[in-house]
C-alpha cells in the first residue's frame, strides 16, 4: 500500500540502502531537535535502526518525494497493537506533510494487518512531535519513563484505529 500526497509516497522498504537512508534522516532530525553543533555520522545511527529491525515482525517504511527519502518509521506488531519505534522526517522538509503522511500510513498499515491500536513513546519535552501526534488523534496516557540510550523522560501515546 502506498499513500501519496503531492509527490510524497510512503511504502515499506528493505535492505541496507533503505536502512542507511533512515539512519541519515534520524541523525539530521535528532541533531536539529537537540540543537547539536553537528550531525552524527550515519554509521552511528545505523546500528540502532538495524537492532530495532531485528525484532520480530519489525518493518521499515520510507516517505519519499520523488527519489529522495524525506522521512521514515519503524513499525513493530505488539499483540493487537502496532508500536511506532522510530518516526522522523528530515528537518529540511519539516512542516511539509511528511510526518502526517507517515502517521496516515501507520494507520493504514495497522488496518491492513488487523491491528486495532497504535502506541509510541516520544521524548517528553519534544513539543513539535507531541503537537503532531495530538493533531493526528494520538492521546497521551500519562505514563512517563526514562527509556533508551538518550536517558531522557519519554511519554507514552496511544491511538485506536477502530
Amino acid at each position: 500500500m502506498q499513500i501519496t500526497d503531492e509527490e510524497l509516497t510512503v511504502e515499506r522498504a528493505e535492505g541496507i540502502d533503505a536502512e542507511r537512508e533512515a539512519a541519515g534522516i534520524w541523525a539530521r532530525a535528532t541533531a536539529k531537535r537537540d540543537q547539536l553543533p553537528s550531525v552524527a555520522p550515519v554509521g552511528d545511527k545505523l546500528a540502532g535502526i538495524q537492532q530495532t529491525l531485528a525484532e520480530p515482525g519489525a518493518s521499515l517504511h520510507l516517505a519519499r518525494r520523488g527519489q529522495r527519502a524525506v522521512g521514515f518509521c519503524i513499525l513493530i506488531p505488539q499483540g493487537e497493537s502496532v508500536e511506532i519505534r522510530y518516526l522522523a522526517t528530515d528537518p529540511e522538509v519539516w512542516g511539509s506533510g511528511g510526518g502526517r503522511a507517515l502517521l496516515e500510513h501507520v494507520q493504514e498499515h495497522a488496518r491492513r494487518t488487523a491491528l486495532s491500536r497504535g502506541e509510541l513513546w516520544v521524548i517528553a519535552d519534544n513539543a513539535r512531535a507531541i503537537s503532531a501526534y495530538e493533531w493526528a488523534g494520538w492521546v497521551a496516557t500519562g505514563e512517563v519513563e526514562v527509556r533508551g540510550s538518550a536517558g531522557r523522560p519519554e511519554r507514552r501515546f496511544v491511538r485506536d484505529f477502530g
